[in-house]
């Protein structure tokens, strides 16, 4: 067996293996839960709270009433909300009726949603009344059939329910009137609560979950997550905190979107797997209402990207008062690098620990983590956790295996590691092979097993820990009539950590200012992908066969010190 140097880092009491995995489902957990501690509180949101109990009786209902409206094994069921109870309970009736959910971003274009939806082939959305009339203009050009809105004052406290009706509902465009045909959550819930249905069997390796991820094409693919694989990076995860929480009690923030597989896999199965309750925060940019839940709920953990935990150090509230942070324990850094400045601040400002997290959506979030109370080394995003295998190969040809501080293409071995791209066999071929996951990541380990990410081999950008696709966003670009070619890629950002830039060259006789091509991509991009820094320029650089070299454009960005 080949050694795993990285075992040797891990804080006392983190199993080298949690192997057997349980052949069971985040259902089963739940349900389990649910029986030995029904009162117990599963999430807490906007000064109310949801029980195990209630939780396993409310999805329950939706996935009788999903059953009788004609929903099935296999059907894939979109979700189009911010993080909320409605979110999970519709995830876990999804679940119970055999089907698979696919979260989307709300923030996505009409083209995107056309696209995301097209490519699941959902024939149901359940969704945010905010983005109720952006579906149903899609809805011509996707297969859906049936949509299902829920009100997002419908699990605030009372207070805050009465609140929101008076003076944000209608202004905030929450209130909105159905199309015949379509259905309210609510409704559905209660009119089958208690309702048995034909039982639909859950197998463990089943899909569960559809995320969209570009793999190393840059066209945005469903990734298939298994039922099982959500356990498993769970408990992977759940078994690295444990060396600082308690179980059932301590509170984790649900703070990054749900659409995304670090909030989805990871953050969320770990707090369902040792009982932590989870505060929801529905808007993750919203720096004021994240801070009062901190302040209200005193959570021990924070989950963030490097521009969060930024926003965080230089926020008044903070500055004026930096005690509001101090229940935090532990603190989780993903998506890009974050700086060592940013860490020794918000460190010292927590009184815990911010450690560093790197993995994909293909792998279902089996995770390279910094040790929790063991060493860090700058630079390193960590060591793998239990069960997780890492190589680093030479990366023309993919098959010769490098040793310490070697670079190469980084590789992933690990029992959640995604099914496959859903009904894209050739994309699938790419990126697994032999049951490794190639990355499409460059880096290395050293002698102690810890892995320092180098480069991208993926053009993916990461502007606070979301994702950008230098081809869509160019495409966008292109079909300005003021544009003769264009090229997109990730620059270094101060704050976002990785910002998007566009090189463009105008055509002859033509003017355009950045703002004008910004206002034009709006129309088309959602806004974490309109350019932050645009530079008009002459030429591009290109290969041999024309192909434009974006490395170089983001090299000559560097030595200019833009």
């Amino acid at each position: 067996m080949r050694a795993k140097p990285w075992i040797n880092q891990y804080d006392k009491g983190v199993p080298h293996s949690l192997q057997p995995y349980p052949e069971h489902t985040l259902v089963d957990v739940v349900r389990k839960s649910a029986a030995e501690c029904p009162e117990r509180t599963i999430m807490f949101f906007k000064g109310a709270s949801v029980s195990y109990g209630e939780f396993e009786r409310q999805s329950n209902a939706l996935a009788a009433a999903l059953v009788s409206i004609g929903i099935g094994k296999g059907d894939r069921v979109a979700l189009i909300m911010p993080n909320s109870p409605q979110m999970l309970i519709s995830e876990f009736g999804i679940w119970k009726a055999g089907a698979i959910a696919v979260p989307m971003n709300p923030l996505y274009t009409l083209n995107e949603f056309e696209h995301a939806l097209n490519e699941c082939g959902a024939e149901t959305a359940i969704v945010l009344t905010t983005f109720y009339e952006k579906i149903k203009s899609v809805q011509p050009d996707s297969r859906l059939k049936r949509v299902i809105a829920t009100n997002i004052k419908e699990y605030l406290s009372p207070l805050n329910n009465l609140l929101f009706s008076v003076f944000k509902e209608k202004k905030d465009g929450h209130r909105v009137v159905l199309q015949h045909g379509d259905h309210w959550l609510t409704d559905l819930v209660k009119a089958h609560f208690g309702v048995t249905f034909p039982p639909v069997t859950i197998n463990h390796d089943d899909p569960a979950i559809f995320l969209f991820s570009g793999g190393t094409t840059g066209n945005p693919k469903c990734v298939v997550i298994s039922h099982q694989a959500l356990v498993i990076t769970g408990m992977q995860i759940a078994s690295w905190f444990s060396v600082i929480l308690e179980k059932g009690k301590d509170v984790i923030l649900l703070n990054m979107p749900l659409f995304h597989v670090y909030a989805q896999v990871g953050i969320m199965t770990a707090a369902l797997i040792e009982q932590y309750p989870l505060a929801m925060v529905p808007n993750p940019r919203d720096i004021d209402d994240l801070l009062h839940t901190i302040k209200t709920l005193k959570p021990s953990v924070l989950p963030g990207v490097p521009t969060l935990f930024t926003a965080l150090i230089n926020h008044p509230k903070v500055k004026r008062n930096s005690s509001i942070l101090k229940s935090l324990k532990l603190s989780v850094s993903g998506a890009a690098p974050l700086m060592l400045e940013n860490k020794r601040r918000f460190e010292e400002l927590t009184g815990g620990r911010i450690i560093d997290a790197y993995s994909l959506t293909e792998s279902a979030l089996a995770s390279v983590f910094t040790p929790i109370l063991g060493t860090y080394k700058h630079g390193s995003v960590g060591v793998p956790v239990p069960d997780v295998d890492v190589r680093i190969v030479e990366q023309e040809d993919g098959f010769e295996v490098l040793g310490a501080l070697e670079v190469g293409e980084i590789i992933m071995k690990a029992p959640q590691i995604m099914k496959e791209y859903w009904q894209n066999p050739m994309e699938t071929a790419l990126v697994l092979r032999d049951g490794w996951l190639y990355t499409g990541d460059l880096g290395y380990l050293d002698e102690d097993g810890y892995l320092f990410i180098v480069d991208r081999k993926k053009d993916v950008i990461k502007p606070g820990g979301f994702q950008v696709w230098p081809r869509d966003v160019e495409e966008v670009i292109a079909f300005h009539p003021s544009v003769f070619e264009v090229g997109v890629a990730g620059v270094p950002d101060d704050y976002q950590g990785e910002a998007v830039k566009a090189w463009v060259v105008l055509r002859e006789g033509h003017k355009l200012t950045v703002e004008e091509l910004r206002d034009y991509c709006r129309k088309d991009l959602a806004a974490y992908k309109v350019p932050k820094y645009v530079e008009f320029t002459a030429a591009l650089p290109k290969s041999t066969i024309g192909k434009v070299l974006r490395r170089k454009l983001v090299e000559a960005h560097c030595e200019a010190g833009r």
